[in-house]
């Protein structure tokens, strides 16, 4: 593709009709008619809609070319942009040249024209991408991220790369992968031995770092890929996935909850306006409530309840449960979807915590018990967000290292930040990948990642 040539999608929606076009992209479908020529299906992956494009036979090299022109070959056509007849689409394209590109063979193509599951899309992740569901995840993952970044730019964020490989600890956010050049290790004093002279591993969370640049340049936000080491293999969760993380100096956890609600909020109404055609494409194929969540989201203030009021309103809805909720222990999906779905119809934000949940970070309560944290809610998905109000005050902090059993020595820096210019802050991250279930109603969060790593599967 020249750096002029125009994608599809600008074609069917922009370009007007009398343009002399040059195109290429992958056929969908071919048709031969009994008159003497042919119409290409055409996709190149800028929307969901294909490109009709209509070859006579009088076109150069049409007898030889056009027989080798099926479903997943690639082409090149020049011609002219015209106005449909048909009622399906505003344009359609009068061939003048056709050029293949690469053949697909349609007894080895995998992806004919007949449904497949995602389980089987997922054994050919190289090619799903090329299937309208797949295509649409992509754009719709494009439109969320670029989201981010203008939410964020827009109030004046910096954005901070924090470290992929890191020696910190963000305790309580999952298991690690460890890093290391060392053939065999025997016992923690090895890792002196190590490429680092210490225990490293990929990061679970961004956060502790960007308290760093927080407390020194104001609002900062991180996005990036992280990495959790548990041996799960549900529809919720990913071994790597990629996670925003803003933290705000002088912000309270009120503060904190309204820039999460503005942030789902800004991000959902972009892939309304940007990604039209995909989001009707979920809400026709995928799940029929998806729009409506979505507006759902966008016409209500987010609901915020304490974790005390959200244990007693489970304990009182005279459900079944699969897990037993008493104060103190964690919301399972079961009682967040309850509470989204069910009680309230619409987003809530659940804050004020057990400090037993939670880890050494978070702002300890005058009441002895709970912490300064939050998490959204939201239907389908559960928990979205999850954030609080940091520790900022270096006695407090210290005490709740030995609380945790942890060795402030391994965070001398971070209670460096206490000791010099404390200042009360604020932070959550949102996870990119539930941020697509969410807008998209797929229910496998390894079809919302292009390349999905979980449990004995890495391809690629």
């Amino acid at each position: 593709m020249s750096a002029n040539q125009p994608r599809v999608a600008s074609l069917l929606y922009e370009v007007v009709p009398g343009t002399a076009v040059d195109v290429s992209g992958w056929v969908r479908t071919r048709r031969d008619s009994k008159h003497g020529f042919s119409f290409i299906e055409l996709n190149d992956g800028s929307c969901m809609s294909n490109l009709q494009i209509v070859v006579d036979a009088d076109v150069p090299g049409y007898a030889e070319t056009i027989k080798l022109v099926t479903t997943g070959a690639s082409v090149r056509v020049t011609g002219e942009l015209k106005e449909s007849p048909g009622a399906k689409q505003r344009v359609e394209m009068q061939a003048k040249t056709l050029e293949l590109l690469g053949v697909a063979d349609p007894e080895t193509y995998p992806l004919q024209k007949k449904a497949h599951s995602f389980e089987f899309l997922r054994e050919i992740a190289h090619l799903r991408p090329r299937s309208n569901t797949f295509g649409a995840i992509a754009r719709l993952r494009n439109c969320v991220c670029t989201a981010i970044h203008d939410f964020f730019q827009e109030r004046g964020f910096l954005y901070v790369h924090t470290p992929i490989i890191t020696t910190s600890d963000c305790e309580g956010a999952g298991e690690m992968f460890t890093v290391t050049t060392l053939s065999k290790i025997n016992s923690e004093e090895d890792f002196a031995e190590d490429f680092f002279g210490k225990k490293a591993h990929l990061t679970v969370s961004g956060q502790l770092e960007g308290e760093i640049y927080a407390t020194a340049v104001g609002p900062v936000y991180t996005f990036g890929p992280t990495f959790r080491a548990e041996n799960s293999n549900t529809v919720r969760h990913l071994s790597e996935f990629w996670m925003t993380e803003p933290e705000v100096p002088f912000f309270e956890l009120t503060d904190d909850m309204q820039l999460a609600e503005d942030f789902i909020k800004f991000i959902a109404q972009r892939c309304l306006d940007r990604c039209a055609e995909d989001m009707q494409f979920f809400n026709d194929r995928i799940d029929k409530t998806i729009l409506e969540t979505v507006r759902n989201i966008l016409d209500n203030d987010f609901k915020r309840i304490t974790y005390t009021e959200a244990v007693e309103l489970i304990k009182q809805s005279g459900k079944t449960w699969e897990y037993k909720v008493e104060w103190g222990s964690n919301l399972q999906a079961e009682h967040e979807r309850w509470l989204t779905e069910e009680h309230f119809g619409q987003p809530i934000i659940v804050y004020d915590y057990p400090r037993s949940l939670k880890p050494f970070y978070m702002y300890c309560n005058d009441d002895g018990k709970t912490v300064r944290a939050m998490d959204v809610l939201v239907p389908r998905v559960g928990e979205i967000i999850g954030g609080s109000q940091r520790e900022h005050r270096l006695d407090v902090l210290e005490a709740r290292f030995k609380e945790c059993n942890l060795d402030p020595k391994e965070y001398w820096w971070y209670l460096d930040l206490r000791r010099f210019g404390t200042v009360p802050h604020s932070g959550f991250g949102l996870g990119l990948e539930r941020m697509i279930l969410l807008l998209s109603g797929m229910q496998n969060i390894r079809d919302v990642i292009p390349f999905p790593r979980s449990p004995k599967s890495a391809e690629f």
